[in-house]
């Protein structure tokens, strides 16, 4: 295997959790986990020769899992209500009512626009406002402002159901 092909393999190694996660969020019906991941994958691996390092490997890899991610529902013209629930995502090791409050809150999530989930699925993995505004394009200001929002529409969504 060639230097840069092993590069990419210990990449995809690294952030397979990461690709997984934003693929969970996407997943509908017609928009299967494995053919999201397949697609990141991809354009991951034809976009690889042209990182140039100058944001972080995390942020490139967010910035094109969710992209790929919107672009491919686009493609299929499907809506984007519920997320499908077959795939536990670090959801083996917790008890049945952690498990059941993080179930709770992905099918909220799903229930959010393309941004709105974006913007929460960073927040949820500890990225800083600066790192959200990067991956996204918009301002930090802009980030903290729309993340006040989400967490009271989650809030809204959580005591109408």
């Amino acid at each position: 295997m060639e230097t840069e092909e092993k590069a990419f393999v210990e990449l995809i190694r690294r952030y397979e959790r990461v690709i997984y996660k934003v693929c969970y969020l996407y997943t509908t019906p017609d928009a299967t986990l494995n053919d999201l991941y397949q697609e990141v994958l991809i354009n991951l691996w034809r976009a690889y020769p042209q990182f140039r390092h100058e944001c972080k490997e995390s942020t490139w890899v967010y910035r094109i899992a969710l992209n790929t991610c919107i672009s491919f529902l686009r493609k299929t013209k499907n809506s984007i209500e519920t997320v499908a629930l077959t795939y536990d995502i670090d959801l083996q090791e917790e008890d049945d009512e952690t498990q059941q409050m993080l179930r709770r809150l992905y099918c909220l999530i799903g229930r959010l626009n393309d941004l709105e989930k974006s913007i929460i699925l960073l927040y949820l993995d500890d990225k800083s406002y600066d790192e959200i505004a990067e991956i996204t394009g918009l301002t930090p200001t802009n980030v903290g402002t729309r993340l006040n929002r989400i967490k009271e529409k989650l809030k809204k969504m959580n005591k109408e159901n």
